[in-house]
C-alpha cells in the first residue's frame, strides 16, 4: 500500500516519496494567538493531525517530524492588548495576551484529540532566520531597500534565468490576476503593485528589533518571511510537505516559496502542497455579522472534543465542509456506539479496509463507513483503526462519565427513578411509569426494557 497525496501546486493526487524515509518532515501554518480559535480553524489542525498519525503508522514514530508554528507578532495582537491591558506598556500586554491565548489554543486542540507537534516554534523566536533570509535577499536582488522597509520583487524573481519557480506557480495565477485579485498595500515607496514587505519600521511602542539590510530604524517582520524562517530553522531548505487551509494559498504560501526559494536559490521549498478546504455553518459562511461565528471553546462546553472531530472527518478535507447541529447529534451518537463496542476492548492492528482509503489521500469519508462495517464483525480492529484516527481516548466509563457531567444528570437519581419505575410496573401502576419515562427522558435519559431488566444511557 502507497501513500497518495494531491498536491495543490502539480494539481494532481501524486504517490508520497519522502526525501528521507528516516526522516519525513512537514510543515503546517499554525494560529496567530490574539483570541479564541473558532472552528474553521480546528479544521487544518485535525486534518493534519490526521496525516502526522498516518505517517508515524508508516514510517515510525521517530522519523517523523511535524511543525507547527505560533504567530505571536502581528497587529489584530497589538490591537487586542492595547485593549485588555491599557494600563500596561504594550510589549508587556502583548505578553499577556499571547500567553493566555496560546494556552487556551492548547487545551482546546488537546481535548480535539490532536497530537502536539514535534516542534511548535514561535515567531519572536526566529527574529535572527528572518533577517538572514531578508539580507539574502536583498544581496540576491530579489528585495530592495525603500523609506525603512524591505520589499520582496516577485518581478524580479520571475526575471531571473535560473531554475527558480516562477511566481503565481502555486496559485495559478498571472501578476496581472494576482494584482486585480490582492489587497495589496499601496505606498509610494514601491516599485510594483506585488510588492510585499519583508520588514517594515515599527510604530511607537510596537515590539521591534534591530533591522535588516543597514536599515537604521527598529522594526518587525511581515507576516509572510516568519513562516520561510521557521520552516529553515526546523525543517531545512527543501522538506516534504507544507499545509494549511486554502485560504493560505495566496498570499502567504505563494510569497513562502518566492521567498524561501530565491533565498537559497532551490527550485522548491516542499515536494508537496497541502491544503483543506472552507468551512460554513448551516450553509452560510461563518462570521461575527451573522451571528454564527462560533469558537472551539464554546462547543467544547456542549460536546465531548472527539465528537468535533468525528463531525469533521465525516467530510473529505478538500471539500467544504457545513457544520451543522444535525450533524452533531449523529457524531454523537456514533461516537457513544463505537465506545460502548470498541473502547475497552484490546486494539488490534487497525483494518486494511480503514487504512486504504485514508492512504488515498485522506478519504475519511471512507475510513468511517469501513469502521462501521467492522461493528458487528472484527472489534479488535475497529479499537485499533479509531485509534489510529485518533479515537477513543478513554474508557467506555469514562466516556458515558463524561457526558453524564457534562449533561448535569446524576447517575444515582437516574438508577433511583428506575427502581421507582420497576416498582410501578409490577404493580401495574403504568400512568406512573409512563409520568417516570417521560421525567427521565426531559433529563435526557433514554431506557430500553428487556427481560433481563432495564438499562439506560444518556441521550443527546
Amino acid at each position: 500500500m502507497e501513500l497518495r497525496l494531491y498536491d495543490t501546486l502539480s494539481r494532481e493526487k501524486r504517490t508520497f516519496v519522502p526525501l528521507d524515509p528516516k526522516n519525513v518532515r512537514m510543515y503546517v501554518c499554525g494560529p496567530t494567538v490574539y483570541d479564541f480559535a473558532h472552528i474553521g480553524n480546528a479544521r487544518p489542525v485535525i486534518v493534519f493531525d490526521v496525516l502526522f498519525r498516518l505517517l508515524r503508522h508508516l514510517y515510525g514514530e521517530a522519523h517523523v517530524k511535524y511543525v507547527r508554528n505560533i504567530t505571536d507578532v502581528d497587529d489584530k495582537i497589538n490591537d487586542r492588548a492595547a485593549r485588555d491591558f491599557p494600563g500596561l506598556p504594550l510589549n508587556e500586554a502583548i505578553r499577556k495576551v499571547t500567553e493566555q491565548t496560546g494556552e487556551q489554543f492548547h487545551a482546546d486542540v488537546d481535548a480535539l484529540g490532536c497530537l502536539r507537534p514535534s516542534v511548535e516554534p514561535r515567531a519572536t523566536e526566529h527574529i535572527g532566520e528572518m533577517r538572514e533570509i531578508i539580507e539574502r535577499l536583498v544581496k540576491g536582488g530579489f528585495a530592495y531597500v525603500a523609506e525603512d522597509h524591505v520589499l520582496f520583487s516577485p518581478q524580479a524573481m520571475n526575471a531571473a534565468n535560473s531554475t527558480l519557480p516562477r511566481y503565481g506557480a502555486l496559485s495559478k495565477r498571472s501578476l496581472d490576476e494576482m494584482i486585480a485579485g490582492a489587497r495589496v498595500d499601496v505606498a509610494p515607496y514601491k516599485r510594483d503593485a506585488t510588492d510585499f514587505v519583508l520588514w517594515k519600521p515599527s510604530k511607537p511602542g510596537e515590539p521591534s528589533w534591530p533591522s535588516p539590510a543597514g536599515i537604521a530604524v527598529e522594526g518587525r517582520p511581515g507576516w509572510h518571511v516568519e513562516c520561510s524562517a521557521m520552516a529553515w530553522k526546523h525543517l531545512g531548505e527543501h522538506f516534504d510537505i507544507h499545509g494549511g487551509g486554502i485560504d493560505l494559498v495566496f498570499p502567504h504560501h505563494e510569497n513562502e516559496v518566492a521567498q524561501t526559494c530565491c533565498a537559497f536559490h532551490r527550485e522548491r521549498m516542499a515536494n508537496y502542497w497541502m491544503h483543506n478546504g472552507f468551512l460554513q455553518v448551516e450553509g452560510e459562511k461563518m462570521s461575527k455579522s451573522l451571528g454564527n461565528f462560533i469558537t472551539i471553546h464554546e462547543l467544547l462546553k456542549d460536546w465531548p472534543g472527539e465528537v468535533l472531530r468525528l463531525n469533521m472527518l465525516k467530510t473529505h478535507y478538500r471539500s467544504p465542509i457545513d457544520w451543522t447541529m444535525k450533524s452533531l447529534e449523529e457524531s454523537a451518537k456514533t461516537l457513544d456506539d463505537w465506545y460502548r463496542v470498541a473502547a475497552d476492548v484490546a486494539p488490534g492492528e487497525p483494518a486494511a479496509s480503514v487504512v486504504e482509503p485514508v492512504l488515498d489521500d485522506l478519504n475519511t469519508p471512507l475510513a468511517i463507513a469501513a469502521m462501521h462495517g467492522l461493528r458487528g464483525g472484527d472489534v479488535g480492529a475497529l479499537a485499533g483503526s479509531l485509534r489510529l484516527l485518533g479515537f477513543l481516548s478513554e474508557s467506555a466509563a469514562q466516556w458515558e462519565g463524561r457526558k453524564q457531567q457534562a449533561s448535569g444528570v446524576d447517575a444515582k437519581e437516574v438508577e433511583g427513578l428506575i427502581a421507582e419505575r420497576t416498582a410501578a410496573r409490577s404493580r401495574k401502576d403504568f400512568k406512573e411509569s409512563d409520568r417516570i419515562r417521560d421525567l427521565l427522558a426531559a433529563m435526557g435519559v433514554a431506557i430500553k426494557d428487556s427481560k433481563d431488566g432495564t438499562t439506560w444511557e444518556f441521550s443527546r
